[in-house]
């Protein structure tokens, strides 16, 4: 690791009109660059924000001819900043997506893609209902990227519900996690602060949590809050429930401070499964 840098973490309010989409995403990662951020990260769903399974279909699109790409590809060169466009569905097969997060370098190569492993498939005590699994093709890898200042583990949302994947993350040297992120306002309000927070203590990592918010096509509605926490626990950055951007200073040295005071990730020990028991 070396350096100091500036996150920026932008949250949208995404609709299922792809250029709109594109247009809003750049303006406010604009104004990340304008207030000095090293390191822009954007929510899931970024470019294609849309309820059921057709119409996300109807929306995704082949990576080779997404018109987001050049697009974020473009704006990172000419910002000359590290970006990770949350997430993208990319047209796999006429049936299936994958949900992708893209980071981009500032030459606006794309370095890294991570398709999300775990899929929502939930109801909500608010009457809504996914099944991601019906249209997203899970992952199978995990992902870590190198930054100027470290390595990058990456994520996506509902995977911040298993914690084994960060571990294994920051044991494969992972300094930063990424949970770009569209989590329902039900959800959101009950352990989105919780997580986060937990996911960074466990693993001595710094956590960028760039979020959807607000009211969405056919009523879906996302908690905010994106989120820059530090590997103790502090949030340094939080974006409310609105659209814009926060940015929050990252020293990379709080990752090993945090380490040598918990040394946690060197303390496994291995586990025995207990044998089934007969119920009485």
């Amino acid at each position: 690791m070396s350096g100091n840098f500036t996150v920026g973490l932008v949250q949208t309010n995404s609709s299922d009109d792809l250029q709109a989409n594109i247009e809003a995403a750049s303006a406010l990662i604009r104004e990340a660059a304008q207030r000095g951020a090293d390191f822009v990260l954007t929510p899931e769903n970024t470019t294609h924000l849309t309820q059921g399974r057709e119409a996300v279909l109807a929306g995704a699109l082949p990576e080779s001819s997404h018109p987001a790409i050049p697009a974020f590809a473009d704006l990172a060169r000419e910002l000359g900043i590290w970006l990770q466009i949350g997430s993208l569905s990319v047209k796999l097969t006429p049936e299936k997506a994958a949900n992708r997060s893209l980071l981009f370098n500032p030459e606006g190569t794309v370095v890294a893609r991570y398709d999300k492993i775990h899929m929502f498939d939930v109801d909500i005590p608010d009457g809504q209902s996914y099944r991601e699994s019906a249209t997203f093709r899970p992952g199978e890898e995990l992902v870590l990227a190198d930054l100027p200042w470290g390595k990058l583990g990456m994520s996506i949302c509902y995977d911040v519900r298993f914690p084994h994947l960060y571990r294994t993350l920051a044991k494969a040297g992972a300094s930063f996690l990424s949970v770009p992120a569209a989590f329902t306002e039900f959800t959101g309000r009950a352990h989105w602060h919780v997580l986060l927070r937990a996911r960074a203590i466990e693993t001595g990592c710094f956590v960028f949590a760039p979020a959807q918010c607000g009211t969405h096509v056919a009523g879906r509605r996302t908690y905010g809050h994106s989120l820059v926490v530090a590997p103790w626990g502090e949030v340094l950055a939080d974006a409310g429930e609105e659209p814009g951007v926060v940015t929050a200073a990252i020293d990379p040295a709080k990752v090993a401070e945090a380490r040598r005071m918990i040394p946690a990730l060197t303390h496994d020990r291995p586990l025995k499964v207990p044998a089934e028991t007969a119920l009485a």
